[in-house]
Parts: C-alpha cells; structure tokens; sequence
C-alpha cells in the first residue's frame, strides 16, 4: 500500500459523519476544490459553492437556536472552516468571517438580532472592525459616515458590522464602537486586487451619514471586557472572549490550506513521478522526499493541535462563565500564530518536494501559496506580534502593546 493510499485509508468515509457540521463540510471539499479557479479569476466566492454551503446550513454555525441557528462551538467553527480550506482558501476564509460576523451578531440586543434574521437564520452579514468610521450621536443613534476596507465575504451580505469611533454632537470622543446595517444602505467600491485570497471578494464599504439605531450599535470596549449587551446570558456561546474569538476564526481556513497542499502534493508522489536531473524515478522513493513529507505532516499537526488548544480554550471559559485571564487570551494569540507560522513552513516544505511545476498557471498549489502568503499576513494572526504579547504576559509586564487582547 503506497503512503498516499495508506492516508486517504485513514480518513472517515464522508457519509459517517455528514450529520456533523465537519463532516457536511469536507463532503463539499471536491466541489471547492472544481471552483477554486473560477473563485480567484471572479475574485468572488462561486455561486455553485454559496448554494452549497448554505443547503448544508454552513453559514448559520454561530446564529442562535431559538433563531433557527445551530449555535455551534468555536471549535467546531475552526473545525469546519479547516475542512473547507483544503478545498479552495477563499472560500473557507469568507465562510469562516460570514459566521463570526453571526457571532457577533448574537453579542447584540435580541431587538436587533430579529432585525437581522427576519428573513431565515441563513442571512449572511460581514464585518469590518476597525474604527475606520465615525458615529455622531443623534436622537436615539449615530449617523455614521466612513470607509471600511477587506470587508471579506461583503459580496455575499446583507447586513454588515462596522468599527467606528462614537462622538458626541461637538465631535468629541465617547466610545469605541460596531454598527450593524444594512447593506442596501451601503456602497461597495471594487479595491480587492491582490495577489492572494483573490476569491474573498474583500472590498471596500463606504457609508455616507447613514442612520443607525442605538439597539444596534455595540460599544467595542464593553466588548472587551466581556460584557455584551444580549439579555440572554445563559448562552455560552456568546460569552466567548471577544479578541481570541474573532482571531481564531481566521486559523482554520490557514490551516486548510497546508492540508489541502499535503493532499495534493501526496497524490503527485503516489503516481510514480521522478526527481529531474538525479537517478530517482520515482520521487517518493528518496530520503529528502520522505524527510521533508513527514516535516510538513508533523507541522501540520503541530498547528492542528495549537489551533485545536485555543478554540477549547475559549469555548471552555465561556462555559464557566468567567472571564478568560489575560494569559490565556495572549496564549490564544501565541497559538494562533503558531497555526499562521507552522501551516507556512509545511507549505514550503511541499514545495520544495514538488519542485518548480509548483508554481505552473495551471497548478493549484500556486494558488495555495498566495492564498496562505496572504491569509497569514492578517494583523490578527502575525507571529511576531502574538509573540511579543505572550511574553509580556509571561513576564508579568502590564504595559500590552494593544488593547486588543
């Protein structure tokens, strides 16, 4: 039995476990997989594949229940978001943001989370958090008017979320805050031309002082502290830490692309290629092949367990009802950017094993490359930066290089 039979032997049968949300994501994997060139070429998420991960109720993960959602774990998000990689990084980064953008949703007051699913626990929303727009206070709201860049999954929307500094009416700072509105009250200006994750359509939104409810305008530093404005304090899934959830959802579909290139590279091996201009005929049979495979899988699963660790970590605070310590989110952090770091070197190591027909137009492995090039350069996921965080933490050191933690 060759190392590729022997992998793919190791792996469920998708029918065992299609009733599970990862299990009804990696039974969509091939079909991302047909689609990730139509993906990137339209820089937009195939319609086929929307259709899809919607039947399979992938993009209501993190609505809640008594709203028709599935009101999954953080680890199953990561989980789901892992398998879709494998398939196409695009899409499993616009699934993965679509419900955290849920998830933070159900932070709100119930008034405007039945706004929102009005329609169906299946309408989409995405989210731009940084403070790229102001809200000036007005009878019982903000118009807010700014420009809100890499708003991932914004194509596929109807609602979106985004960060903005509240003022009074003199202009004066009160707060740190998320708007939630409608899209049809927004532009989308075509900016997303890059070189990786071309798919996510992550364009630019620009509102011009649109009117927001005060029901629907979460303050970012309440959030912080953990303390969420829905009344419905019994569900565990919304007293999530807010930083290394929002983090975490951006891991899983890193990862997925590391996994996805160990399938493809094992697939290549196991066809009986050579190794060009050495007495190898087979590739599979030289010790640096074999070397530089078992690196990458052992990479793999390093970044599987860290990302694994954080998302347990997050989901079991959130349990107890007490809020997760500052070691545990910078760590969450640290772990986070072990996946970004770890998924990398696997890649580089494929690459290495596959050689220059890597980078062929016609080689889904390029596009791989970009894509978690890309993917792992997210302020959110850099090593360097979790890094300095955990070990100011470590070292008792209160002075944190941002309040995002």
């Amino acid at each position: 039995m060759t190392m590729g039979a022997r992998n793919r032997a190791a792996e469920p049968a998708p029918h065992l476990e299609q009733a599970t949300p990862p299990g009804r994501a990696a039974a969509l994997v091939e079909l991302l997989r047909r689609n990730a060139a139509r993906t990137e070429q339209d820089r937009c998420v195939a319609a086929e594949n929307i259709a899809a991960l919607d039947e399979a109720g992938l993009f209501s993960l993190t609505v809640p229940q008594r709203l028709g959602g599935h009101q999954e774990r953080i680890r199953t998000l990561v989980e789901v978001s892992s398998e879709l990689g494998r398939g196409c990084g695009s899409t499993a980064w616009t699934t993965s943001l679509i419900n955290i953008s849920g998830w933070l949703i159900g932070l709100y007051p119930q008034r405007a989370q039945r706004e929102v699913y009005a329609q169906g626990p299946g309408t989409r929303a995405c989210a731009a958090l940084p403070p790229h727009g102001t809200g000036r206070t007005a009878d019982a709201g903000s118009l807010v008017t700014g420009r809100w860049g890499f708003a991932s999954g914004c194509l596929h929307a109807r609602w979106a979320l985004l960060g903005m500094t509240l003022t009074d009416e003199r202009g004066e700072h009160l707060d740190q805050a998320l708007a939630l509105v409608p899209m049809d009250q927004l532009t989308i200006e075509d900016t997303w031309h890059v070189a990786g994750m071309r798919g996510t359509g992550s364009n630019t939104l620009i509102a011009e002082g649109v009117f927001v409810p005060a029901h629907r305008i979460l303050s970012v530093t309440h959030a912080l502290q953990g303390v969420y404005p829905t009344e419905f304090k019994d569900e565990s899934l919304y007293r999530a830490a807010f930083v290394p959830t929002l983090a975490l959802s951006l891991a899983g579909p890193l990862l997925g692309l590391a996994r996805g290139a160990m399938e493809l590279v094992l697939a290549s091996l196991a066809v009986g290629r050579g190794i060009s201009h050495t007495n190898y005929a087979q590739a599979r049979e030289a010790p640096s092949s074999q070397m530089q495979i078992a690196e990458a899988a052992s990479l793999i699963d390093t970044a599987t367990l860290h990302l694994m660790r954080a998302a347990d970590d997050a989901d079991s605070w959130a349990a107890s009802g007490q809020s997760m310590p500052l070691i545990n989110r910078t760590r969450a952090r640290m772990d986070i950017g072990t996946v970004a770091r770890c998924s990398r070197d696997a890649l580089d190591l494929l690459l290495n094993v596959q050689g220059a027909r890597s980078f062929a137009d016609d080689s889904p492995l390029q596009r791989i490359w970009r894509d978690l090039e890309t993917g792992t350069r997210h302020a959110m996921v850099n090593p360097a930066i979790a890094t300095e965080m955990y070990g100011r933490a470590l070292l008792g050191i209160e002075d944190q290089i941002t309040p995002l933690i």
